[in-house]
């Protein structure tokens, strides 16, 4: 059995309508803030689609007004399930942007718990756009996805083991400075930019680094990096999370 869902949201950008256009309705705009590799063929009844860890996922552009409206749906599953996004900008003055977003759909009958992540996802992410379009303007992201599934560990120790990596303290807010060297990978110097019980993010002067640890799921990682030395960044993470949670 099918649930309807809608969950809306509404955040004030410091960016320009086109700056948010671009990051909302453009492949590599969203690469820079959102999950996975995307792309976006513009033009109504075009193709939106999203690559994470190798799972390609497609959606029909439902509306396509440059500077104002985008929006997208999935195609509907064997069990009736959809999801459907909307985007509406509106420019403010001293350029800024209110951006409107509604996601909405079918869930299945798991629907509460979904509802309950998506519900509590999108917040991080308006945030995250918001990180970009005021630290990274005029620039775009090499997205980094990795996964990694901790056998018989609890959520508390995944985080602690985590933390513990990237030299953070356990009681770590926005705002907390990072000063951490990842096995094999760059140092990380930066700031703690969100932090709840089921996410963290850090901003350092090339990148957000963006760590899920779930509660009891797979650890995943959505990385965006502006820097020069991007080559091999995607699987030198992977073998990082992966020999974290071994």
């Amino acid at each position: 059995m099918t649930h309807p869902f809608e969950i809306e949201l509404e955040s004030t950008l410091p960016a320009s309508p086109q700056q948010v256009w671009d990051a909302i309705a453009t492949g590599p705009g969203i690469d820079s803030w959102f999950m996975g590799r995307n792309e976006v063929e513009p033009r109504e009844g075009g193709t939106a689609a999203m690559d994470t860890g190798g799972h390609r996922e497609e959606a029909v552009v439902t509306a396509y007004e440059p500077g104002t409206r985008f929006a997208t749906r999935t195609g509907t599953g064997e069990d009736g399930r959809f999801m459907a996004f909307e985007y509406l900008i509106e420019g403010r003055d001293q350029g800024s942007t209110v951006l409107r977003v509604v996601h909405s759909g079918l869930l299945g009958d798991d629907w509460e718990d979904e509802y309950d992540a998506l519900r509590r996802g999108w917040p991080f992410h308006l945030h995250t756009l918001r990180e970009y379009l005021t630290h990274f303007p005029g620039r775009t992201a090499v997205p980094v996805f990795a996964l990694a599934m901790p056998p018989e560990r609890s959520p508390r120790e995944v985080t602690a083991a985590l933390t513990r990596a990237l030299s953070l303290p356990a009681s770590m807010s926005a705002g907390t400075p990072v000063h951490a060297q990842p096995a094999g990978l760059p140092p990380l110097n930066g700031e703690v930019v969100w932090a709840d019980d089921e996410r963290f993010a850090i901003r350092t002067d090339d990148g957000l680094y963006a760590f899920h640890h779930g509660t009891g799921g797979p650890v995943l990682m959505f990385h965006h990096l502006f820097g020069a030395d991007t080559d091999g960044a995607e699987s030198a993470w992977q073998k990082w999370l992966t020999g974290l949670l071994a």
